[in-house]
């Protein structure tokens, strides 16, 4: 079975970031974020939210639509 990369994962691809960096940034599980990146768990609304706190230390202008389904 293969999964689809998630626009999670693209993201972190693109701008050399790990797995790692976000669970630390986030402050959600290292365990959470694989599942979250490969597609096999849809993140509770405040994962989320810590997600895209991190994310937006590094890029002021992302949107929740830009890395997940919503």
């Amino acid at each position: 079975m293969v999964l689809k990369r998630t626009k999670l994962k693209n993201w972190l691809t693109k701008e050399g970031r790990t797995q790692a960096w976000l669970a630390r940034n986030s402050h959600v599980s290292r365990n959470a974020i694989n599942e979250i990146c490969a597609g096999k768990r849809d993140p509770s609304i405040s994962t989320v939210k810590k997600i895209m706190s991190a994310i937006k230390k590094v890029q002021k202008n992302a949107k929740v639509e830009d890395f997940f389904d919503v």
